[in-house]
C-alpha cells in the first residue's frame, strides 16, 4: 500500500483525513496520522484498517525522520513556521509535500533542490491562500484566453460564524485561530492598487477604511484590506493591472467597533503587563484609560472614544463582559493582545451546535474588444458539525485532492510552487464541486478606471 504521512491532526485535519480513508480502499493508501498528542493523532481514525495514529513530535529528528522516510508523501497540517525542518526531510528522502501555508523565504529556498530531485512541494493550497488562487487564476486564464485585458481584480475572504449560530452583537465568533483574528493587520501598512493609484492603509487606519459588498442570499458584508496586494502583481501576472486590491471579510459594522480595540492599544503584542495574571477585566481595560479620582472605568471610557450610551457600539463592548470586576485573567505575563484574546474566547467561542461559514468574493475588470466587462464570483460554505466545518472543509479538501493527484502522477511540475497553473488547478476546482465547493458567477456593468479622471 502507499503510505501518505499526515503531520498534525488539529481541527483543519478532518475533511483531509475523511477524503483520503474514503479513498483508501480504491487507492490503495495507508494513511499515518502523526500529532505530538496521540490522542489527537488516534481520534480521526475510528479504528480504520488502512490508517493508524502516532506519537510525533516535529521537533525530535529521529522520531520526524523515521516517519518521513518511511511514507511515499508528506502533508504537513502544522503552523507555518515549523514546515520547514519537515520540508528538508522531503528533500533528504526524496518524499513529495504539500501544505496550505503560505510559501515562507526559507521554504521558496527549497526550490532548487526539489527540482533537481523531480519533487512536487505544493504549498498555499487551503482555503486563503489555495481556493482563492485557483479560482481567481481560472477566471484570469480564461479572459486572457479570449484576448482579454485585465483592469481591476479585488478579491476578498473570511471565516464568519453561520447564520443560524449568528447571535451576538459582533455577528462573530472565532472559526479559527484566535491570536490571528486578534493581530490582523499589524507588522506593516495595507498596500494596494486602486485605478491606477498606489495607496496604503497603516494599521491605525485599517479599521476604518471598509468597503461594503453583497452576496445574493446572505445580506452584506464589509471588507478591510489585507497587508500586502502588490506582490500579487506577480504571481498573478498582473503587472499591468489598474486596481489590485485583497481584503478580509466581517460583518457590517464589526470593524468599526474593533477599531475600539486598536486605538486604546489592547492589541499590542509587543510588551508585557505586570502582575496580569491578578488583573481583573476591569482593571485591565482601566490600564488603556487616563486616571480620574471620580470618574468610571464606563464614564472614561465613552469620553475617551466619544461613543453614546445608546451607541450599538457600547452594547457590544457590554456584551463581551469587559467590565466585569470580578473575572481574572488569570494569564502570566500577558500582553495586551493575549489579554484581549482570553476576554474574546470567553464570548466568541463556537457553541457544541455552532456552525461556521466561509465567505469568498472576487471582482474581476477587464476590456475585451474594446468594451469594459466585470464578472463578479462568489462563494458560500456551511459546517456540518464542529468537525465538518466549512475552515475543515475548504482547507483540508484542496489539500487532499492534491495530496492524491501528486501521489498518482496527476500533478507533476517540480518545485516549489502556488496552484496557479491548469495543470493543478482545473482538476482540484472540478472536484470540489462534488463537495459542494463552488463559484456562482454574474455579469456587472463595470464601472472602473477613468483615464481622464485627475482625482484617486
Amino acid at each position: 500500500m502507499r503510505n501518505i504521512l499526515i503531520i498534525g491532526a488539529g481541527q483543519s485535519a478532518s475533511s483531509l483525513i475523511q477524503y483520503l480513508l474514503e479513498k483508501s480502499q480504491s487507492e490503495n493508501l495507508f494513511i499515518t496520522i502523526g500529532d505530538i498528542s496521540i490522542e489527537s493523532a488516534q481520534k480521526f481514525t475510528n479504528g480504520h484498517p488502512n490508517a493508524k495514529g502516532i506519537l510525533l513530535d516535529v521537533f525530535n529528528k529521529e522520531q520526524r525522520e523515521t516517519a518521513v522516510k518511511s511514507c511515499d508523501m508528506v502533508i504537513s497540517m502544522l503552523p507555518a513556521r515549523f514546515h520547514i525542518e519537515v520540508a528538508k526531510d522531503c528533500i533528504t528522502f526524496e518524499k513529495n509535500l504539500v501544505t496550505a501555508s503560505y510559501i515562507s523565504d526559507e521554504m521558496q529556498a527549497l526550490d532548487t533542490a526539489a527540482k533537481e530531485k523531480g519533487l512536487v512541494f505544493m504549498n498555499e493550497i487551503g482555503v486563503d491562500p489555495g481556493i482563492d488562487h485557483m479560482s481567481a487564476m481560472q477566471v484570469i486564464d480564461r479572459i486572457k484566453g479570449a484576448g482579454g485585458k485585465l483592469l481591476m481584480f479585488e478579491s476578498f475572504t473570511g471565516g464568519l460564524i453561520a447564520p443560524e449560530s449568528d447571535n451576538n452583537l459582533w455577528n462573530y465568533k472565532f472559526t479559527w485561530n484566535p491570536r490571528n483574528v486578534v493581530l490582523a493587520g499589524q507588522g506593516g501598512a495595507a498596500e494596494f492598487i486602486q485605478e491606477g493609484k498606489y495607496k496604503y492603509i497603516p494599521y491605525n487606519r485599517l479599521f476604518r477604511r471598509t468597503e461594503i459588498i453583497e452576496i445574493d442570499g446572505y445580506g452584506k458584508f464589509e471588507v478591510y484590506a489585507n497587508r500586502n496586494s502588490l506582490k500579487y502583481q506577480s504571481v498573478y501576472k498582473l503587472e499591468d493591472i489598474l486596481t489590485l486590491y485583497r481584503g478580509t471579510i466581517r460583518r457590517v459594522g464589526f470593524s468599526k467597533a474593533w477599531n475600539i480595540f486598536v486605538q486604546l492599544g489592547m492589541t499590542d503584542d509587543s510588551y508585557t503587563i505586570p502582575n496580569s495574571e491578578n488583573l481583573t477585566y476591569r482593571e485591565y481595560i482601566n490600564l488603556f484609560l487616563p486616571y480620574s479620582p471620580t470618574d468610571s472605568v464606563e464614564l472614561k471610557l465613552r469620553h475617551n472614544l466619544k461613543i453614546d450610551q445608546d451607541d450599538l457600539m457600547w452594547g457590544k463592548l457590554e456584551e463581551l463582559d469587559i467590565f466585569n470586576g470580578e473575572k481574572t485573567l488569570d494569564i502570566k505575563d500577558a500582553t495586551p493582545a493575549k489579554a484581549l484574546q482570553k476576554i474574546l474566547m470567553d464570548q466568541w467561542t463556537l457553541a457544541e451546535n455552532d456552525k461556521d461559514m466561509i465567505v469568498m468574493y472576487h471582482k474581476f475588470g477587464y476590456e475585451l474588444n474594446g468594451k469594459k466587462h466585470r464578472i463578479d464570483s462568489n462563494m458560500v460554505i456551511l459546517g456540518d458539525d464542529q468537525t465538518f466545518t466549512a475552515m475543515s472543509k475548504t482547507v483540508g479538501l484542496p489539500v487532499a485532492i492534491a495530496s492524491l493527484k501528486i501521489l498518482n502522477k496527476e500533478i507533476t511540475t517540480p518545485g516549489v510552487q502556488r496552484p496557479l497553473t491548469k495543470e493543478v488547478y482545473e482538476p482540484i476546482l472540478k472536484e470540489l464541486e462534488n463537495y459542494g465547493v463552488s463559484f456562482v458567477e454574474k455579469e456587472l456593468e463595470y464601472l472602473g478606471y477613468n483615464p481622464n479622471n485627475v482625482g484617486g
